[in-house]
């Protein structure tokens, strides 16, 4: 973001939006790879929010103290590492325990009016890959490429039984009646509720490998006339908009 101007930089956009395990941070990441375009993980933003937040005692329905919160935070995505204040954070954000604070801070309205002006800070030549669940309808409303990535709650119920090693069918039920409360929780929330954009192009995933979703996404984004770029920069949201520089 432009300090001065206040105003989005002209880079192209593809929002990749869909519910929890549907693939799309997989689908995001090889698509800015093969495109070598940056990438933005929002939802590893909120994690880390949960995850500072939690480890400071901070009330995680006190919209002010959270917001405060995220101003403090220096958050960066490179090598597919989220490093947060200059730590690496990537496993301690991606922990079972760190999802419940996760969802409780996305709910908070003042969380996400803090966060929709870091998410905008990634926007930058040579252009961006975005996901999340408001990616299209709200953060990038004005992105060149909408998908909505979904797939069936049972297939993304196993996609997470396996991504955490667990097998029993107890574990899958439990973590089948977890989806669909998360579900339930994205799409009736006040602010920014999961929801397909009307130009959005929906992916049914339930049956298709990851490769074959990001194929099918980059042909979309070259009918549109979205090419690669000549090197993969890392992306990085500094408390000063003046500073949001790639590194």
């Amino acid at each position: 973001m432009s300090a001065a101007s206040g105003t989005l930089p002209a880079a192209p956009v593809i929002a990749i939006d869909g519910p929890s395990a549907s693939g799309k941070g997989t689908v995001a990441a090889a698509v800015a790879a093969r495109l070598r375009w940056a990438v933005l993980d929002s939802g590893a933003l909120y994690r880390v929010v949960g995850l500072v937040a939690t480890r400071r005692g901070i009330d995680l329905a006190d919209g002010e103290a959270l917001a405060t919160l995220v101003g403090e935070l220096d958050i960066a995505f490179a090598n597919g590492a989220v490093r947060v204040n200059d730590k690496d954070e990537s496993a301690a954000i991606r922990a079972p325990a760190v999802a419940a604070p996760a969802s409780r801070v996305g709910a908070v309205p003042a969380v996400r009016e803090a966060l929709l002006v870091v998410q905008r800070r990634f926007r930058r030549p040579p252009g961006l890959v975005a996901d999340g669940r408001d990616m299209g309808t709200v953060v990038f409303a004005d992105a060149e490429l909408k998908v909505f990535l979904t797939a069936s709650a049972e297939a993304r119920a196993l996609r997470r039984q396996k991504q955490l090693g667990r097998a029993s069918a107890q574990d899958f039920n439990g973590l089948l009646a977890a989806m669909r409360r998360r579900d339930e929780r994205d799409r009736d929330r006040s602010v920014a509720p999961l929801t397909a954009a009307p130009d959005a192009v929906v992916i049914d995933s339930t049956t298709m490998p990851a490769a074959a979703v990001v194929d099918q996404v980059l042909t979309l984004a070259g009918r549109k006339g979205l090419r690669g770029a000549a090197s993969a920069p890392a992306t990085r949201a500094r408390r000063t908009p003046a500073r949001a520089s790639s590194c």
